[in-house]
């Protein structure tokens, strides 16, 4: 199983020949699930009976092996997908403020509350609440959680008056919580409440049948999108990409795809240099990038461990797809036009420096 971009005709079928709830999924959604490994078919299997019911889910997996996008793929093919999905991730939100951002406030119920607020799981009725990292939950608030999850209400900060909700819970962590409850840092009974279903995602490491499959796709994704060749790996290439063990799983693949094409460079595992470009096929034709008119932007390889020098490349070789325009590079690195143009004044000051003055108007 991956997250990602496929064509239509990756997808998975069942062994009746018919094509699986997450295979008509990736046709439609932008984060798509596939494989073809062992690890990935049991998993699909799993998550085809628990989008059948309506019944709380727990997933639990290394970071990076996109549980998020498996509960929205539980979303968009269970009963309650025209309804809303919420988000809430449990590790980043302040422990002051958690309590109102889940069941709600009144106005005037604290320093700065001034209005009301539903809270999630109020907004979410009738859809769906995800419970990123439930194992960072503060120990003191999850008493509270267990009896809005049992009652189905949840009474606002500052209010009397209890409202009740309609909504699935779908909880994921990378923590073993088990471990945590013996250790006395998670109720055993918030534990036995969000597990009604666990869906156990497998590392990537454990399903490197897939990585030939993941390579494509996300090559083709990332290809169209910067508008450059994609690139064909050999067979010696794809074996050194099934031989490591991504610590980062799918998310640190994604990323190693990502980069190779934002850099103009072939994607490489750590420790490794690559010095072909990313349009080097297995014919061994090159594509050549664009001239940028703003300094060779190929004029280091890969890696580079000084972090400035890697921002001066990064924005030379944007310049250098995208032909010099500024505007397409800054959308190309994901920053602001004004940044963009911050940017190239250090990654490039020779250049600024032969500007010609501006005309008084």
């Amino acid at each position: 199983m991956a997250i990602g971009h496929q064509s239509s005709g990756d997808a998975i079928t069942r062994s009746n020949g018919r094509v699986s709830p997450f295979a008509a999924l990736t046709r439609r959604s932008r984060d798509r699930l596939v494989g073809i490994s062992a690890a990935s078919r049991q998993l699909e299997t799993m998550l085809a009976r628990a989008a059948q019911v309506d019944s709380t889910v727990l997933i639990s997996g290394e970071t990076g092996t996109g549980k998020e996008e498996i509960a929205r793929a539980l979303h968009a093919v269970g009963s309650r997908a025209l309804r809303p999905f919420v988000a809430v991730n449990c590790g980043a939100m302040a422990p002051t403020l958690i309590e109102s951002q889940l069941f709600g406030h009144e106005k005037g119920a604290f320093t700065g509350a001034f209005g009301s607020s539903q809270g999630v799981f109020r907004a979410a009725d009738g859809g769906i609440v995800f419970l990123d990292e439930i194992g960072e939950m503060p120990l003191d608030l999850q008493p509270r959680l267990l009896r809005a999850l049992q009652e189905r209400e949840v009474t606002p900060v500052g209010s009397t008056e209890s409202f009740g909700f309609d909504v699935q819970v779908i909880a994921a962590t990378n923590r073993d919580l088990l471990a945590d409850v013996e250790a006395g840092r998670f109720r055993e009974d918030l534990y036995w409440r969000i597990n009604t279903i666990e869906v156990s995602v497998p590392p990537l490491r454990d399903r490197i049948d897939d990585i030939p499959l993941f390579i494509g796709h996300f090559c083709r994704h990332f290809a169209a999108k910067m508008e450059v060749p994609v690139w064909e790996p050999d067979a010696q290439t794809i074996e050194r990409f099934r031989r490591y063990h991504w610590p980062g799983n799918v998310r640190q693949f994604v990323q190693t795809i990502e980069r190779a094409y934002a850099l103009g460079s072939v994607p490489f595992l750590p420790g490794e240099q690559e010095p072909s470009t990313i349009g080097e096929r297995t014919t061994g034709r090159p594509a050549r990038l664009p001239e940028a008119g703003l300094g060779d932007a190929m004029e280091h390889q890969l890696p580079v461990l000084n972090l400035e020098a890697l921002r001066r490349m990064a924005v030379k070789q944007a310049l250098a797809i995208t032909g010099g325009h500024k505007g397409q590079a800054a959308a190309l690195l994901g920053v602001h036009i004004n940044t963009m143009t911050r940017l190239v004044d250090e990654a490039l000051p020779d250049a600024v420096q032969r500007r010609p003055p501006r005309r008084p108007r």
